[in-house]
């Protein structure tokens, strides 16, 4: 099971799934900056605007004719990327449902609403026979979800020719499903934009989905400009401490995951930024030999403020008392940060949200 899959499932999808003033480029197939061809792009500024013509990892491509009326989304991430758009009403399932307290408050209700199909993996047989026309899958790029990826370990995946017997168009979250094979890091969040984006086309929603990324690009980009005279080897060092992927061997996010654009966007430096690919398991050695300025403790949410608190409690207390962390720079000084993994490792417009939140803890005179 590849690394970024065992992150996703301990920490109950703290991966899955993928901005600021984002002008960084993509690595989308297409060659533009959402994965999505020139059919797709030329009517993005409006509702109904088809054909639109979406590419998956590899730029195969599928071509929607109309909007999908029966959506089911692999996990919360994408299901939330549809309620902010407008599109919930379409959602008839989803796998990996969002926990209790981890969706926004306005968002909850409708969430809860939607019929769960799995708790975690979709069942193939369920997702073939769910009666949908379009499934979102936030997991495994390509044929990743068979023998030795999420698929092969709870059941085989549909393949694209059942999906395509089955009625059912299959497209994926490039800022997740793809992000292990893109060609470089996220420093940006303008892979989890361009999803968002692309979602708006395929369901119609465009104005909207351009509504959301502004509003992201606006909160990281006045992160950029207040720390844009620190430079890049004075900004922080940065761990995100998974405590939820277990605290045996810890859990790195590497420069192709989400995280890794939003600590960077907050003027921090990802102490496994360069490490290939998204999500790697390290020794704490590793961790030791970093030295982080900072360490983000990584707890997915419990529920409620009280349990939250907690948690964060419980993954501080860990780091003071584990020999070989309570030495650590970040420990002694009490450098904690405490947002949670949802937010900083899945992909969504709540990215830029912590993107302000990092940045007004490591750059309290700067970043008000």
């Amino acid at each position: 099971m590849r690394s970024r899959v065992l992150c996703g499932l301990a920490a109950a999808v703290a991966l899955l799934a993928t901005g600021c003033g984002s002008g960084g480029s993509s690595d989308g197939p297409s060659g533009d900056a959402t994965g999505t061809t020139a059919a797709a792009a030329g009517g993005a500024g409006g509702a109904g605007a088809y054909p639109v013509k979406v590419a998956d990892c590899g730029g195969a491509e599928t071509t929607f004719t109309s909007a999908p009326k029966r959506i089911v989304t692999s996990n919360a991430s994408s299901l939330e990327m549809l309620l902010r758009l407008g599109a919930g009403d379409r959602v008839i399932g989803t796998g990996f449902p969002p926990g209790k307290g981890t969706m926004p408050d306005d968002l909850a209700a409708p969430a809860a609403k939607v019929p769960v199909l799995g708790q975690m993996v979709i069942a193939k047989e369920k997702l073939l026979g769910s009666g949908a026309d379009l499934y979102i899958d936030t997991f495994a790029a390509m044929n990743g979800m068979g023998g030795g990826g999420m698929g092969g370990a709870m059941g085989s995946a549909p393949t694209e020719q059942e999906f395509a017997a089955a009625g059912i168009k299959h497209i994926y979250l490039h800022s997740t499903a793809c992000a292990a094979t893109r060609k470089g890091p996220q420093e940006d969040l303008s892979e989890v934009e361009a999803d968002i984006k692309r979602l708006g086309a395929v369901t119609g929603t465009s104005a909207k989905a351009d509504e959301l990324a502004a509003g992201m690009e606006q909160k990281t980009g006045a992160v950029q400009a207040a720390v844009k005279a620190v430079p890049a080897d004075r900004r922080p060092t940065y761990f995100f401490f998974d405590f939820d992927a277990g605290t045996k061997q810890p859990m790195a996010v590497c420069g192709k995951q989400v995280a890794n654009a939003v600590i960077t966007l907050a003027g921090a430096r990802n102490v496994f930024a360069d490490c290939d690919g998204d999500f790697k398991p390290v020794a704490w050695e590793d961790v030791v030999a970093k030295n982080p300025d900072w360490i983000q403790l990584g707890v997915r949410n419990r529920g409620s403020e009280a349990e939250n608190a907690k948690a964060f409690d419980e993954a501080a207390q860990f780091l003071r008392d584990f020999p070989a962390t309570k030495g650590l720079k970040a420990v002694q000084e009490g450098h904690f940060v405490r947002i949670g993994s949802e937010v900083t490792t899945i992909a969504g417009v709540r990215n830029a949200d912590t993107v302000q939140q990092i940045a007004r803890t490591v750059h309290p005179d700067l970043v008000k």
